[in-house]
């Protein structure tokens, strides 16, 4: 991408940190082991993280739309990520996403679960030992996102995954959501594009990641 979204909006701001702004943008787009896809979900995904719903998710929503992705990939993904970021901030997120324009929800189905299996089950096996009704809780979540349309495994895994390295779970669940991600398809070198591309938006938390996650060069 030639030029970013709002890049003429971060200009009238502060024209030399539109230059840093835009730098740091396109280090996330040149990312060769990431889709279009993934890209514009890992901003997004940072939205809610921050949260940042004023015109750094507008930016976001438009390079989402540009690049291809369909409104209700965007709205799956923000359901998706309801547990994990919290579900109160997606009030707003959602309130924000009708405000910049995006169609109404297509998928109105009620919502099903399906049986957990894999990673996911031996999760809440694992939480069920510190402290049921938590495991309860969680299993029922994984439930009825997980096997939704939309978006795929690989998507949704490596989302978490940003979620991760925002708020620092860097333990059981980033091993859970990388070892989802591999399942889906994730490398090595997709989880190097992924760290890489978060760094926009916080160094100390990539590196740490990175630290956690990637194997050390010898």
């Amino acid at each position: 991408m030639n030029q970013l979204a709002g890049a003429d909006a971060l200009t009238s701001l502060d024209p030399v940190f539109a230059q840093l702004a835009v730098g740091a943008g396109h280090n996330l787009w040149g990312l060769t082991h990431l889709t279009l896809r993934e890209k514009a979900f890992v901003c997004l995904t940072a939205d809610l993280c921050h949260p940042h719903l004023d015109l750094p998710l507008a930016m976001h929503v438009q390079m989402a739309l540009a690049n291809g992705v369909e409104p209700e990939a965007i709205r799956e993904l923000y359901r998706h990520l309801a547990p994990y970021v919290g579900y109160p901030i997606l009030v707003p997120a959602f309130q924000r996403l009708t405000e910049l324009g995006l169609p109404e929800a297509q998928d109105t189905d009620p919502v099903t679960s399906v049986p957990l299996s894999g990673a996911l089950a031996r999760a809440v096996r694992e939480l069920e030992k510190v402290d049921p009704g938590l495991a309860a809780f969680t299993g029922d979540q994984f439930a009825q996102r997980w096997a939704r349309p939309y978006l795929d495994v690989r998507e949704r895994a490596l989302a978490c995954l940003v979620v991760d390295i925002f708020y620092q779970t860097l333990g059981e669940s980033l091993r859970l959501h990388a070892e989802l991600a591999r399942a889906g398809g994730a490398t090595e070198e997709t989880f190097r594009d992924l760290i890489r591309g978060v760094a926009e938006f916080g160094l100390a938390r990539a590196w740490a990641a990175a630290e956690a996650l990637l194997p050390r060069e010898v």
